[in-house]
C-alpha cells in the first residue's frame, strides 16, 4: 500500500468527523455541515477551481452570481458529507417535505419494468445528496446495484463499500471488475445506478454546456446492447436536509446499423438532461470536479 501514514491519518480524520456528524440529529448535523463547507469556500484553491469551472460552463453570469454560486456549492457539499452518517434514517413521502424526508416523484416509471421482473438503467449525476438516489430506488423492493468511483484512498474505500453495501444488494467500484459485476447483475433481471456526469479520460467526447467533455458511455453500450430502459433521476435539495427525488420517463433512442454513432447519440441525450439540472440549481454540483480538459 503506498503511502501508508498518510492514507491511516486520512482514515481516522474521515472516521473521526463521521462520529461527529453521526452523533447529532441529522438536521444539526447538515447545518454544521454547511458552516464547515462555507468556511472551504474561503480557502482560495477551492473556490478559485469552482470560479474556473463556472467561468468555462456558465460564461454569462455575472461575478457576483458566480461568487453566490461558489459559496452554495461548498454548503451543499458540506451538507451532503454530514448527512451520510443518517442516510438510513430518511423517510420517503409524497407530499412537501420536511427535515430527513424526500419526497418522491415519478415512481410509477419503475413499476411497469420492475412487475415483470425486467432491469433498468437509471442515472443520475453528483447533484444535491446524490448518495440518496440508489438508497431510495432501492426501498422499492427491487435489487439495485450502485456504480461508484473508488476514493483514491484504499482504506477509506473499504470502509465505504461496506456502508454502501447495506444501502443496496452491492456497490461495484468502476473497472473491469465492476463490468463482470453489471453484467451478472443484468442477467439476473437486476437493476443499475449510475452518476455518469464524471470525465473519463478514455471515454467518448460529447457536449457538455457547449463545450467537449470525454464522458462514460459504458451507459449507452449496455441500453443500446441489451435493450434495457433508461431512467433519468434527479436529486434535488429543497431547504436544509429535505430533498426531492424525480424519476422521469425511460429515454427515447433510436437502434441503427452505426453503433458508434448510437452511442454517441444516447450519451449526448443524457448530457442534456445532466446539463438541466445542474442549469436550474447550480449551487447543488459537484464544480470542483474538473469535467473539462485543461
Amino acid at each position: 500500500m503506498k503511502h501508508p501514514i498518510r492514507y491511516r491519518l486520512e482514515y481516522f480524520l474521515v472516521r473521526l468527523f463521521w462520529a461527529l456528524f453521526a452523533s447529532l440529529p441529522l438536521a444539526t448535523a447538515s447545518d454544521l455541515g454547511a458552516v464547515l463547507g462555507r468556511a472551504l469556500a474561503y480557502l482560495p484553491p477551492l473556490r478559485a477551481r469552482v470560479e474556473r469551472n463556472l467561468r468555462r460552463a456558465l460564461p454569462e453570469l455575472s461575478q457576483e452570481q458566480r461568487a453566490v454560486i461558489n459559496m452554495g456549492v461548498w454548503q451543499n457539499l458540506g451538507r451532503a458529507m454530514a448527512e451520510l452518517p443518517h442516510l438510513k434514517k430518511f423517510t420517503l413521502t409524497e407530499d412537501t417535505p420536511g427535515p430527513g424526508q424526500i419526497q418522491v416523484i415519478g415512481s410509477e416509471y419503475l413499476r411497469p419494468a420492475y412487475d415483470q421482473g425486467q432491469p433498468v438503467i437509471l442515472f443520475s449525476g453528483h447533484l444535491a445528496n446524490w448518495e440518496l438516489m440508489p438508497m431510495v430506488i432501492s426501498r422499492y423492493g427491487r435489487p439495485l446495484h450502485a456504480i461508484y468511483r473508488a476514493p483514491n484512498n484504499p482504506l477509506i474505500d473499504k470502509w465505504l463499500y461496506r456502508l454502501r453495501d447495506g444501502v443496496v444488494l452491492s456497490a461495484l467500484a468502476k473497472g473491469r471488475s465492476a463490468a463482470r459485476g453489471i453484467l451478472s447483475a443484468l442477467k439476473q433481471g437486476h437493476s443499475i445506478a449510475m452518476l455518469v456526469d464524471q470525465k473519463m479520460n478514455d471515454g467518448i467526447p460529447v457536449d457538455f454546456f457547449g463545450q467537449t467533455a470525454m464522458t462514460a458511455p459504458a451507459l449507452a453500450q449496455l441500453a443500446l446492447r441489451q435493450d434495457i430502459k433508461v431512467l433519468p433521476v434527479n436529486c434535488e435539495r429543497l431547504n436544509g436536509a429535505s430533498f426531492r427525488i424525480t424519476v422521469a420517463a425511460p429515454l427515447v433512442f433510436a437502434k441503427t446499423d452505426d453503433h458508434q454513432d448510437d452511442v454517441a447519440s444516447l450519451m449526448a441525450q443524457v448530457n442534456d438532461i445532466l446539463e438541466g439540472w445542474i442549469r436550474a440549481r447550480p449551487e447543488q454540483w459537484l464544480w470542483p470536479h474538473n469535467r473539462w480538459p485543461k
